[in-house]
């Protein structure tokens, strides 16, 4: 039985690394396309280099040439600029929109049945791109977004805690940006809610923290933005695709409804499996999480309605 098949788009540092955390689950073989020459290349062949060590033997390859991805049964996007200090997410809106949507055309005709995940920033927006630019289905286009924020919020649960990562499971919606959503209510550690175990000064201060996770790194890297992180969340997603696992998960997914959110891109629980978002979870939200989850999903309409501006995409 061929391998599965694993094509990002950008090959920059959150591609790149996303390329190496999913060689070392060794499901599927792994393209990565990048418009710089020679950079693709060279880090394919370092990841290969580093394989009897690591103990991944799957095909990586790097290129300049879209036509690779071919067959590909999940597409990844990460190009796009980076965040520079005192960028919002939106102001990325502009470059990284032209260039979702060239990554979208080349997916729409060398990989038309591969489910496409979205890293690239601003993220819920950049979805619309993907799914306007490939007229795919929309449960084959989902971004990545709530993995990430729920992990930044777990580790800051546990390193207030003490406690072992593992043991804290948390839950993010919303969109990507200062606008999301940490659900305390949703937390928990060993199954214990955090609300038994943190005063709600605490919660508040690492709710905090969590929506402006991104710009903390930001602000010390100065030029660049987080990538270890993000492209740790990327494999979870892939795997549950590739694997037809059902990973429950917050990711950014198409609402018709749900939430009472219609037609826009946001963050959410979903079951990811082979056929991409195969069903979205309502939780029951109490009344001021929903008001600040319809607070989130208007910033998002207001990037969409940006993005109705500056580009033909409809």
């Amino acid at each position: 039985m061929p391998r599965r098949k694993v094509g990002i788009i950008g090959a920059g540092n959150v591609g790149a690394t996303s390329a190496y955390y999913i060689a070392e689950k060794v499901i599927a073989d792994i393209v990565m396309v990048d418009v710089v020459e020679g950079m693709p290349q060279v880090k394919a062949l370092d990841f290969l280099h580093a394989g009897p060590m690591r103990g991944y033997d799957v095909s990586i390859q790097g290129t300049n040439d879209f036509s690779a991805i071919v067959d590909s049964d999940v597409v990844v996007i990460t190009a796009g600029v980076a965040r520079k200090p005192g960028m919002d997410r939106m102001d990325l809106l502009k470059v990284n929109a032209g260039i979702v949507k060239t990554a979208a055309k080349h997916i729409a005709q060398y990989a038309p049945n591969s489910t496409v995940i979205v890293v690239s920033n601003p993220l819920d927006v950049m979805c619309h791109v993907a799914y306007r630019t490939t007229g795919f289905a929309v449960r084959r286009v989902v971004g990545m977004a709530g993995i990430l924020d729920s992990t930044r919020f777990r580790y800051f649960l546990a390193d207030e805690l003490h406690c072992a990562l593992s043991d804290v499971h948390a839950m993010v919606l919303g969109g990507h940006g200062d606008q999301m959503v940490p659900l305390p209510r949703f937390a928990t550690v060993a199954g214990i809610p955090i609300t038994q175990l943190l005063d709600k000064a605490a919660i508040d201060r690492l709710v905090d923290r969590t929506r402006n996770g991104g710009a903390e790194i930001v602000a010390h890297l100065k030029t660049g933005s987080a990538y270890y992180a993000p492209a740790a969340s990327v494999p979870e997603m892939v795997e549950s695709i590739i694997t037809d696992r059902k990973t429950l998960a917050p990711c950014a997914a198409y609402l018709r409804g749900e939430y009472g959110i219609e037609n826009l891109f946001i963050g959410v629980p979903v079951l990811l499996g082979k056929n991409g978002v195969e069903r979205i979870v309502e939780l029951d939200l109490d009344e001021s999480e929903k008001a600040l989850l319809r607070d989130s999903a208007a910033a998002v309409k207001k990037g969409v309605a940006d993005l109705d501006t500056f580009f033909d995409i409809r």
